[in-house]
Protein backbone atom coordinates (compact mmCIF):
# COMPACT_ATOMS: atom_id res chain seq x y z
CA UNK A 1 0.00 0.00 0.00
CA UNK A 2 1.37 3.45 -0.85
CA UNK A 3 -1.40 5.84 0.72
CA UNK A 4 -3.43 5.69 3.07
CA UNK A 5 -6.23 7.55 4.98
CA UNK A 6 -6.24 8.35 8.88
CA UNK A 7 -9.92 9.72 10.32
CA UNK A 8 -10.12 10.31 14.24
CA UNK A 9 -13.13 11.31 15.98
CA UNK A 10 -11.92 15.03 16.74
CA UNK A 11 -13.17 14.97 20.38
CA UNK A 12 -11.43 12.19 21.43
CA UNK A 13 -8.07 13.77 22.93
CA UNK A 14 -6.40 10.53 22.97
CA UNK A 15 -6.51 10.21 19.28
CA UNK A 16 -4.31 13.05 18.69
CA UNK A 17 -0.77 11.22 19.75
CA UNK A 18 -1.59 8.19 18.01
CA UNK A 19 -2.13 9.94 14.41
CA UNK A 20 1.08 11.84 15.39
CA UNK A 21 2.49 8.20 15.98
CA UNK A 22 0.91 6.54 13.06
CA UNK A 23 2.61 9.61 10.59
CA UNK A 24 5.64 9.22 12.07
CA UNK A 25 5.79 5.42 11.74
CA UNK A 26 4.38 5.37 7.89
CA UNK A 27 7.39 8.04 6.65
CA UNK A 28 10.52 5.38 6.38
CA UNK A 29 8.34 3.59 4.87
CA UNK A 30 7.34 6.27 2.10
CA UNK A 31 3.35 5.62 2.13
CA UNK A 32 1.51 8.69 1.50
CA UNK A 33 -0.82 9.78 4.72
CA UNK A 34 -3.96 11.50 4.24
CA UNK A 35 -5.79 13.17 7.06
CA UNK A 36 -8.83 15.56 8.10
CA UNK A 37 -8.40 19.63 6.75
CA UNK A 38 -8.18 21.10 10.48
CA UNK A 39 -6.63 18.26 12.60
CA UNK A 40 -3.30 19.66 11.47
CA UNK A 41 -3.89 22.66 13.59
CA UNK A 42 -4.27 19.61 16.90
CA UNK A 43 -0.75 19.02 16.43
CA UNK A 44 1.61 21.17 18.76
CA UNK A 45 4.69 21.23 17.15
CA UNK A 46 2.67 20.94 13.63
CA UNK A 47 2.93 17.75 11.82
CA UNK A 48 4.83 17.73 8.45
CA UNK A 49 6.34 16.19 5.76
CA UNK A 50 5.99 15.44 1.88
CA UNK A 51 3.89 12.57 2.68
CA UNK A 52 1.62 14.10 4.76
CA UNK A 53 -1.99 15.65 3.10
CA UNK A 54 -4.55 16.96 4.41
CA UNK A 55 -8.53 16.80 2.37
CA UNK A 56 -12.00 16.97 3.11
CA UNK A 57 -13.06 14.43 5.08
CA UNK A 58 -15.94 13.12 2.16
CA UNK A 59 -12.61 13.30 -0.19
CA UNK A 60 -10.13 11.15 1.90
CA UNK A 61 -11.75 7.39 0.35
CA UNK A 62 -10.80 9.12 -3.36
CA UNK A 63 -7.14 9.23 -2.76
CA UNK A 64 -6.47 5.98 -0.56
CA UNK A 65 -6.05 2.39 -0.34
CA UNK A 66 -7.19 2.25 3.13
CA UNK A 67 -9.02 4.02 5.59
CA UNK A 68 -7.71 3.81 9.44
CA UNK A 69 -10.40 5.02 12.18
CA UNK A 70 -9.79 6.14 15.65
CA UNK A 71 -12.98 5.82 17.59
CA UNK A 72 -15.51 3.99 18.14
CA UNK A 73 -18.54 2.20 16.23
CA UNK A 74 -20.21 5.70 15.52
CA UNK A 75 -17.07 7.39 13.65
CA UNK A 76 -16.89 4.17 11.71
CA UNK A 77 -20.65 4.11 11.02
CA UNK A 78 -20.01 8.09 9.42
CA UNK A 79 -17.06 6.63 7.65
CA UNK A 80 -18.65 3.73 5.67
CA UNK A 81 -21.31 6.16 4.46
CA UNK A 82 -18.07 7.81 2.88
CA UNK A 83 -16.58 4.63 1.46
CA UNK A 84 -19.69 2.67 0.29
CA UNK A 85 -18.86 3.60 -3.88
CA UNK A 86 -14.65 3.15 -3.42
CA UNK A 87 -14.33 -0.10 -1.79
CA UNK A 88 -11.64 1.19 0.49
CA UNK A 89 -10.80 -1.27 3.25
CA UNK A 90 -11.28 0.30 6.57
CA UNK A 91 -9.23 -0.56 10.07
CA UNK A 92 -11.24 0.31 12.54
CA UNK A 93 -9.35 0.88 16.05
CA UNK A 94 -10.82 1.20 19.13
CA UNK A 95 -10.49 4.02 21.81
CA UNK A 96 -12.60 2.61 24.09
CA UNK A 97 -16.22 1.76 24.22
CA UNK A 98 -17.85 -1.39 23.16
CA UNK A 99 -17.11 -1.09 19.75
CA UNK A 100 -18.15 -4.49 17.72
CA UNK A 101 -17.06 -2.74 14.10
CA UNK A 102 -13.68 -1.49 15.73
CA UNK A 103 -12.34 -4.30 16.78
CA UNK A 104 -8.43 -3.95 16.61
CA UNK A 105 -6.95 -2.61 19.95
CA UNK A 106 -3.90 -0.05 20.12
CA UNK A 107 -1.72 -2.83 21.77
CA UNK A 108 -2.07 -5.05 18.30
CA UNK A 109 -1.98 -1.98 16.26
CA UNK A 110 0.98 -1.34 15.30
CA UNK A 111 1.50 -5.29 14.40
CA UNK A 112 -1.75 -5.27 12.68
CA UNK A 113 -0.35 -2.28 10.36
CA UNK A 114 2.69 -4.60 9.49
CA UNK A 115 0.97 -6.84 8.00
CA UNK A 116 -1.55 -4.54 6.34
CA UNK A 117 1.12 -2.79 4.23
CA UNK A 118 2.46 -5.80 2.77
CA UNK A 119 -0.95 -7.03 1.55
CA UNK A 120 -1.02 -9.85 4.05
CA UNK A 121 -4.83 -9.02 5.51
CA UNK A 122 -8.41 -10.70 4.42
CA UNK A 123 -11.62 -8.77 4.94
CA UNK A 124 -15.19 -9.32 6.05
CA UNK A 125 -17.74 -7.60 3.33
CA UNK A 126 -20.79 -6.43 5.49
CA UNK A 127 -23.66 -6.06 3.78
CA UNK A 128 -25.59 -2.39 3.26
CA UNK A 129 -29.16 -1.16 3.08
CA UNK A 130 -30.74 1.41 1.40
CA UNK A 131 -33.70 3.25 3.58
CA UNK A 132 -36.14 5.20 1.46
CA UNK A 133 -39.12 7.29 2.60
CA UNK A 134 -42.38 7.19 0.15
CA UNK A 135 -44.73 9.78 0.43
CA UNK A 136 -48.18 9.92 -1.62
CA UNK A 137 -46.06 8.11 -4.30
CA UNK A 138 -43.27 10.38 -4.07
CA UNK A 139 -39.20 9.50 -2.64
CA UNK A 140 -39.26 11.97 -0.26
CA UNK A 141 -35.11 10.51 0.95
CA UNK A 142 -33.12 7.96 0.66
CA UNK A 143 -30.10 6.85 3.47
CA UNK A 144 -27.52 4.06 3.18
CA UNK A 145 -26.86 2.12 6.21
CA UNK A 146 -24.66 -0.24 7.87
CA UNK A 147 -26.42 -0.95 11.07
CA UNK A 148 -30.31 -0.59 10.99
CA UNK A 149 -33.16 1.32 9.63
CA UNK A 150 -35.25 2.26 12.98
CA UNK A 151 -38.79 3.36 13.26
CA UNK A 152 -39.11 4.80 16.42
CA UNK A 153 -42.12 6.75 18.22
CA UNK A 154 -41.80 10.47 19.79
CA UNK A 155 -41.38 10.60 23.85
CA UNK A 156 -45.14 11.13 24.00
CA UNK A 157 -46.51 8.60 21.64
CA UNK A 158 -48.58 5.96 22.38
CA UNK A 159 -47.91 2.45 20.21
CA UNK A 160 -47.81 3.01 16.72
CA UNK A 161 -48.97 0.91 13.94
CA UNK A 162 -46.48 -0.42 11.03
CA UNK A 163 -48.21 -2.46 8.22
CA UNK A 164 -45.04 -4.27 6.99
CA UNK A 165 -45.07 -6.19 3.61
CA UNK A 166 -42.31 -8.41 2.10
CA UNK A 167 -42.08 -8.36 -1.45
CA UNK A 168 -45.37 -7.05 -1.78
CA UNK A 169 -46.91 -9.83 0.35
CA UNK A 170 -48.36 -8.96 4.00
CA UNK A 171 -46.33 -10.01 6.95
CA UNK A 172 -48.22 -8.21 9.63
CA UNK A 173 -49.18 -4.59 11.46
CA UNK A 174 -46.82 -4.18 14.35
CA UNK A 175 -48.46 -2.65 17.26
CA UNK A 176 -45.30 -1.60 19.04
CA UNK A 177 -43.00 1.67 19.97
CA UNK A 178 -41.44 0.87 16.69
CA UNK A 179 -39.39 -1.52 14.12
CA UNK A 180 -35.78 -2.25 13.91
CA UNK A 181 -34.31 -3.28 9.94
CA UNK A 182 -31.23 -4.70 10.61
CA UNK A 183 -28.03 -6.25 9.09
CA UNK A 184 -26.18 -8.55 10.04
CA UNK A 185 -23.48 -6.55 11.17
CA UNK A 186 -26.18 -4.32 13.45
CA UNK A 187 -27.28 -7.19 15.24
CA UNK A 188 -25.18 -6.61 18.03
CA UNK A 189 -26.29 -2.98 18.21
CA UNK A 190 -30.07 -1.67 18.75
CA UNK A 191 -31.57 -5.07 17.10
CA UNK A 192 -29.93 -7.05 20.55
CA UNK A 193 -30.89 -4.49 23.24
CA UNK A 194 -34.70 -5.03 21.46
CA UNK A 195 -34.39 -9.08 21.78
CA UNK A 196 -33.01 -9.74 18.48
CA UNK A 197 -30.59 -12.27 17.78
CA UNK A 198 -26.59 -12.21 17.03
CA UNK A 199 -26.43 -13.23 13.30
CA UNK A 200 -23.01 -14.09 11.86
CA UNK A 201 -21.62 -10.82 9.97
CA UNK A 202 -21.45 -12.90 6.70
CA UNK A 203 -24.74 -14.31 6.69
CA UNK A 204 -26.79 -12.73 4.01
CA UNK A 205 -29.60 -11.84 5.86
CA UNK A 206 -31.76 -8.99 7.16
CA UNK A 207 -33.26 -8.98 10.60
CA UNK A 208 -36.90 -7.26 11.56
CA UNK A 209 -37.59 -6.85 14.75
CA UNK A 210 -40.58 -5.31 16.94
CA UNK A 211 -39.43 -2.74 19.65
CA UNK A 212 -41.78 -3.51 23.21
CA UNK A 213 -44.09 -5.19 20.44
CA UNK A 214 -48.25 -5.05 22.13
CA UNK A 215 -48.44 -8.64 20.91
CA UNK A 216 -46.36 -10.45 22.61
CA UNK A 217 -46.50 -13.80 19.71
CA UNK A 218 -44.77 -10.95 17.69
CA UNK A 219 -41.26 -12.10 17.30
CA UNK A 220 -37.77 -10.76 15.73
CA UNK A 221 -37.83 -12.48 11.82
CA UNK A 222 -34.96 -13.18 9.61
CA UNK A 223 -35.32 -13.23 5.92
CA UNK A 224 -33.04 -12.82 2.80
CA UNK A 225 -31.68 -9.74 1.64
CA UNK A 226 -32.96 -9.65 -1.27
CA UNK A 227 -36.40 -8.86 -0.81
CA UNK A 228 -37.65 -5.24 -0.34
CA UNK A 229 -39.20 -4.27 2.97
CA UNK A 230 -42.30 -1.86 3.29
CA UNK A 231 -43.17 -0.20 6.44
CA UNK A 232 -46.27 1.91 6.33
CA UNK A 233 -47.39 4.08 9.38
CA UNK A 234 -50.84 3.57 9.95
CA UNK A 235 -50.82 5.83 13.26
CA UNK A 236 -52.24 9.84 12.84
CA UNK A 237 -51.01 12.43 14.77
CA UNK A 238 -48.02 10.99 16.77
CA UNK A 239 -44.32 12.22 16.61
CA UNK A 240 -42.48 8.70 14.41
CA UNK A 241 -38.86 8.95 13.62
CA UNK A 242 -37.00 6.84 11.07
CA UNK A 243 -33.37 7.10 12.33
CA UNK A 244 -30.43 5.20 10.44
CA UNK A 245 -27.31 3.97 11.77
CA UNK A 246 -28.26 6.25 14.80
CA UNK A 247 -26.82 9.31 13.36
CA UNK A 248 -29.43 10.50 10.91
CA UNK A 249 -32.96 11.10 10.94
CA UNK A 250 -36.16 11.88 9.10
CA UNK A 251 -39.52 12.51 10.61
CA UNK A 252 -42.62 10.14 9.24
CA UNK A 253 -46.24 11.42 8.46
CA UNK A 254 -49.34 9.04 8.46
CA UNK A 255 -49.39 6.76 5.10
CA UNK A 256 -45.52 7.09 5.00
CA UNK A 257 -43.68 3.97 3.68
CA UNK A 258 -40.64 3.13 5.15
CA UNK A 259 -38.90 0.89 1.80
CA UNK A 260 -35.68 -1.37 2.96
CA UNK A 261 -33.79 -3.16 0.56
CA UNK A 262 -30.09 -4.41 0.00
CA UNK A 263 -27.76 -1.54 -1.46
CA UNK A 264 -25.46 -2.51 -4.21
CA UNK A 265 -22.03 -1.75 -2.84
CA UNK A 266 -20.19 -3.78 0.24
CA UNK A 267 -18.34 -2.22 3.01
CA UNK A 268 -15.18 -4.06 3.93
CA UNK A 269 -14.03 -4.22 6.74
CA UNK A 270 -10.12 -5.59 8.01
CA UNK A 271 -10.10 -8.41 10.14
CA UNK A 272 -7.77 -8.77 13.03
CA UNK A 273 -5.59 -11.63 12.03
CA UNK A 274 -4.83 -12.38 15.97
CA UNK A 275 -8.42 -12.71 16.78
CA UNK A 276 -11.20 -14.50 15.66
CA UNK A 277 -15.34 -13.27 15.27
CA UNK A 278 -16.14 -15.20 18.32
CA UNK A 279 -13.29 -13.88 20.33
CA UNK A 280 -13.98 -10.32 19.55
CA UNK A 281 -18.04 -11.37 20.71
CA UNK A 282 -16.93 -13.21 23.85
CA UNK A 283 -15.19 -9.99 24.79
CA UNK A 284 -17.42 -7.45 24.27
CA UNK A 285 -19.97 -9.16 25.67
CA UNK A 286 -18.58 -10.34 28.96
CA UNK A 287 -19.54 -14.33 28.37
CA UNK A 288 -17.63 -16.31 30.92
CA UNK A 289 -14.84 -18.39 29.45
CA UNK A 290 -14.46 -22.37 30.17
Amino acid sequence: MKRIGIIAKQNKPEAVPIVRSLVEWFRPKKIEVFIEEGMGKLFHPPLTGAHLNSVGREDIPSHVEMIIVLGGDGTLLSVARLVRDYAVPILGVNLGGLGFLTEITLEELYRVLERVVQGDFTTDERVVLNASVIRRGERMAEFTVLNDAVINKGALARIIDLETTINGEYLTTFKSDGLIISTPTGSTAYNLSAGGPIVYPSLHCIIITPICPHTLTNRPIMIPDDVEIRATLKTKQQEVILTLDGQQGFTLEFEDVVEVKKADGRILLIKSPYRHYFEVLREKLKWGGR
